[in-house]
């Protein structure tokens, strides 16, 4: 039992020269922690970039619908629609479609793989593979039409082409309108037209 009481006392006696230098140890790896860290210094910030933000914005399938001066329905769809970074009130369009159903009972569906919607004046601009079809008989098609949705107003300042009713249509310019003094909308081609006559076959 001598033996064991002694190597008790021994355990005791290191335990009491250890402990304290271990807690020194600790003390002192916390103090040089606490000076390396300033607390007047600001708190990292994550760097944003606010055009990419504002850019992010939008809506998916949105819908823009009102009805003309005259009287025409006009509506526009966009799968992806966002505000421009530049001007806010610039919205920037994918996948646009817009129909118009005009006073006379025609209808009119435009589509386009892109499109830029002015709030400011109430003009839509498409580009890119723009698409005209008509219920009176008109599939053509252009890169880029201008529209407006307070009034009837549809321009193709570039070449058009595609099917007429009497046959094979090209044109360097196509404006479709509502004249004040005309007896309802018109479509009007101009700048090199060119048509090729079909003539419907017995039947059709």
């Amino acid at each position: 039992m001598a033996w064991r009481d002694n190597l008790h006392s021994r355990f005791v006696a290191w335990m009491k020269i250890l402990l304290p230098l271990a807690a020194l140890g600790i003390l002192s790896t916390l103090f040089m922690i606490s000076d390396r860290f300033d607390p007047t210094d600001t708190l990292p910030v994550a760097g944003i970039d606010l055009q990419e933000r504002a850019q992010s914005l939008g809506a998916t399938r949105a819908t823009f619908a009102g009805v003309s001066a005259e009287g025409h329905e006009i509506s526009l769809h966009t799968e992806r629609a966002r505000p421009s970074a530049e001007n806010p009130r610039l919205i920037l369009a994918r996948d646009v479609t817009s129909q118009l159903l005009l006073s006379t009972g025609v209808e009119i569906d435009l589509s386009s793989l892109t499109g830029e919607i002015d709030q400011s004046d109430n003009s839509t601009t498409l580009t890119g593979d723009v698409r005209i079809m008509t219920s009176s008989g008109y599939v053509l098609t252009s890169e880029h039409l201008i529209a407006r949705f307070d009034r009837l107003y549809a321009e193709s300042p570039g070449p058009v082409a595609g099917q007429a009713p009497a046959g094979d249509l090209t044109a360097g310019r196509m404006v479709l309108a509502n004249p004040p003094d005309s007896d309802g909308p018109h479509l009007v081609f101009s700048n090199g037209v060119k048509l090729i006559y079909r003539p419907q076959e017995p039947g059709e």
